[in-house]
């Protein structure tokens, strides 16, 4: 089925639900705000896109799409292939890739292909997933220590040399500034999961900053004033040649679009003890991926943590975070200026944490009990997705996750059971 959610929803919508809707709106907008200017920032873009996404793509992921508590926007999946795609064809290039995403989503939403995504093997979601939670650590470590480096290497065996020959350039204040952001976002969930301590604690570190006049770089100071309107919407350069260039990296982002969107909406059916539709989650990612990238923004998509706070937060029906974008909206009308003054130690603390959360340590011990076809195959697409190319990593980890499984079942794939998650 591929009728969105918000249309059954809304048949029995009342005040008490709007309320509810209101509120947690508000909430996951606080949390969102810090997370997808810090998510812009690492992914080699300005900080505004990230707002962009948030809002444009957060907007139509609600309105369009399957689950009724889905919240979405840019998340730390999209920052190692963003990154790589913009670093060898330039911000036009990532439009375009984006918008192209869009439209191969749109058609997995139509021709009803969205629940295959969910046959992908598990150790090659969990291994690149990890993989991808190391590099935006590591991504991190010169503004979490301040250092003093021109420019910081794109390959991860040549990073690590570059940031250890700067260690004498660190900053006492910046890696302050980023400790303490550290302990207040766990000191704070822990103490208040239902409060939106992301903004707080971020906000907090670059008052301290600003007060204190302290030698630590901002937003401001590194990318200058944040726009206070949205862009108007306009088509990216479109060619033959920019298109068959451009299309591996545009297959990656619908892929990985399409695998989170999912496994948030799975995850949120187990928190809510409901039922997505994935047909219509896939038209939703990819009417909002084509939205993005029009507005010029970064890839959308369902973001896990987001919608769990949203869930949280007592969120009840899409409402929510239609409520999410428009606060952000708000935001960035009313106070875009108040947003350069975030310190960047602050925004790298926040994006460590997240990668800790992406790589999901609490499941290490059980990996260790799988069999071991499993374990090498995690293995495989980690190392390939930190030391390779993400792209690789995925296609050669779901070959040998497809083959082990007809291997070890001895039938087509057409007979498969669906994966218990």
């Amino acid at each position: 089925m591929r009728l969105p959610k918000i249309v059954t929803t809304l048949q029995d919508y009342s005040l008490r639900l709007f309320l509810a809707d209101l509120a947690a709106g508000v909430t996951v907008a606080m949390v969102a705000l810090p997370l997808s200017l810090a998510i812009a920032i690492a992914s080699g873009a300005d900080p505004a896109k990230g707002l962009v996404t948030a809002i444009v793509g957060g907007f139509f992921i609600s309105l369009l799409g399957g689950s009724r508590v889905q919240v979405g926007g840019p998340t730390g999946a999209f920052i190692v292939v963003v990154y790589g795609v913009i670093a060898d064809h330039g911000y036009d290039g990532l439009v375009l890739a984006t918008f192209m995403a869009g439209l191969i989503l749109l058609l997995a939403g139509f021709f009803r292909i969205g629940s295959l995504i969910r046959y992908v093997p598990e150790p090659v979601v969990n291994g690149f997933t990890i993989g991808i939670a190391v590099i935006i650590a590591s991504s991190q470590i010169k503004d979490f220590f301040g250092l003093r480096l021109a420019e910081v290497p794109a390959d991860f065996l040549d990073k690590l040399p570059a940031l250890w020959s700067a260690r004498d350039t660190a900053s006492p204040a910046a890696c302050g500034i980023a400790v303490t952001t550290l302990v207040l976002i766990v000191a704070l969930r822990r103490l208040f999961p239902r409060f939106p301590g992301l903004i707080v604690a971020v906000g907090a570190a670059s008052l301290a900053v600003a007060f204190a006049a302290l030698p630590v770089e901002t937003i401001a100071s590194r990318f200058g004033a944040l726009p206070n309107t949205l862009p108007l919407p306009a088509l990216p350069d479109i060619s033959t040649d920019r298109i068959i260039e451009l299309f591996p990296s545009a297959l990656v982002i619908a892929f990985l679009a399409g695998v989170e969107s999912l496994l948030s909406a799975m995850v949120a059916d187990r928190m809510i003890e409901g039922k997505h539709r994935p047909n219509a989650e896939m038209l939703a990612q990819g009417s909002a991926n084509v939205a993005s990238s029009l507005f010029g923004g970064l890839p959308a998509t369902g973001a896990i943590a987001r919608t769990a706070t949203n869930i949280r937060a007592g969120g009840k029906t899409p409402v929510a975070g239609l409520v999410h974008a428009v606060t952000i909206l708000l935001v960035m009308l009313v106070a875009a200026p108040l947003a350069g003054y975030l310190a960047l130690p602050a925004m790298a603390a926040l994006l460590v944490l997240t990668a800790w959360g992406m790589s999901e340590p609490h499941k290490w011990k059980s990996y260790l009990s799988e069999p071991i076809a499993d374990r090498l195959l995690l293995a495989t697409t980690l190392i390939l997705t930190v030391l390779v190319d993400l792209t690789v990593a995925i296609g050669v980890g779901v070959a040998i996750g497809l083959a082990l499984r007809m291997r070890d079942r001895g039938k087509p794939p057409d007979d498969w059971s669906m994966p218990d998650r």
